[in-house]
């Protein structure tokens, strides 16, 4: 089958390799269609992983085969897949870290090689913890594996809302609308809160008025907080979710947030920045600082619910499609988008 493959920093090898060899109690899925994410996008352009490694996670497609233990399962069936399963019994699983978890972190689908997601290959192997323990999720008929490839980048940020407490009636700040600010955006309307976005493109900040923020305004306007304040009664926003990894950004957060708010690190920022903060600002103005990473099974039938039942709009988030050939050239237009760039979808 054919694969890009990461061979070092920047490097990727579309490459024949073998098809995944299954165990008796393994799945192996023909990939449809995989999501490009910036967390693969990181993993291909900074030394964080040895290769050779097959990356990719947003995946759906169809069961090709199914191991002779398999129950539940039959070729031909159409799945959404989830390459991480936390153990469900652990010191941070039981207090809902799953993303935390030594298995949820180490057990992963796999192409070939030292398992890291696989997706960016013609198929992908599913381990049996992930089989057995809700990691295939089916996809109804209606939907296409275009909508089920966002299922996990959905429960991602449907974590990071639940985490920060959105509420209706609330009013957000979305720094960034990228794919994932604007699916921010989506899932604050549909929590019956309202948002405002920031961008630096003018076709960006068009797309957020159009998936429903209330405002959106250049994050370089210097009245952004006085703008900000006039939307919410001179209080500023219950919430900021931080969806682009800007210093700028975080400084933003702090003039629009109200007192007793939140600000959410939702975007990881490079290990070499730093950013000095005032402690006094969080603590006379009962501000909280929390991060979001990754996904929650606990979010899991929800974020599908989300997705196939078309309670947000997916498909207004896809503006390219790149065969897995030239999966390089979708990495470097993620790097340096278009004025129409949101979510890139690859289709081996």
């Amino acid at each position: 089958m054919k694969a890009q493959v990461f061979r070092g920093v920047n490097r990727l090898s579309y490459e024949e390799v073998p098809v995944p060899t299954l165990e008796a109690d393994e799945v192996l899925v023909q990939v449809r269609v995989v999501g490009l994410c910036q967390s693969d996008i990181k993993k291909i352009r900074y030394p964080l992983y040895e290769p050779p490694r097959i990356f990719g996670h947003e995946t759906a497609g169809t069961i090709a085969a199914v191991g002779s233990q398999v129950q539940g399962w039959q070729v031909g069936q159409r799945v959404a897949v989830m390459h991480h399963i936390p153990c469900m019994r652990c010191a941070y699983c039981l207090n809902d870290n799953f993303s935390m978890c030594d298995v949820y972190k180490n057990i992963s689908t796999s192409a070939g090689f030292n398992p890291s997601g696989g997706g960016f290959a013609e198929y992908v192997k599913v381990p049996a913890h992930i089989v057995e323990n809700g990691g295939l999720i089916p996809i109804p008929d209606h939907i296409s594996f275009e909508e089920a490839s966002f299922v996990e980048p959905t429960n991602c940020c449907l974590k990071a809302v639940k985490k920060a407490q959105i509420a209706p009636g609330q009013t957000v700040l979305v720094t960034g609308a990228g794919p994932i600010g604007l699916m921010f955006m989506m899932l604050v309307k549909f929590f019956g809160a309202k948002a405002i976005a920031t961008d630096l493109l003018p076709s960006r900040i068009e797309k957020a008025l159009a998936v429903g923020a209330q405002a959106a305004f250049d994050a370089r306007d210097p009245d952004l907080p006085a703008k900000v304040q006039a939307l919410t009664g001179d209080m500023g926003v219950h919430v900021t979710l931080l969806a682009v990894p800007s210093d700028k950004a975080f400084f933003q957060a702090l003039d629009c947030t109200r007192k007793g708010g939140k600000i959410l690190f939702f975007a990881e920022f490079p290990d070499e920045l730093t950013i000095p903060i005032n402690p006094n600002i969080l603590y006379r103005r009962e501000i909280d600082l929390m991060g979001s990473y990754s996904s929650s099974y606990r979010l899991q039938s929800l974020s599908a619910d989300i997705v196939f039942n078309r309670r947000i709009d997916v498909k207004a988030l896809i503006s390219d499609r790149y065969p897995l050939q030239d999966l390089p050239q979708a990495v470097d237009q993620a790097i340096a988008p278009t004025a129409e760039t949101y979510k890139i979808l690859i289709y081996p």
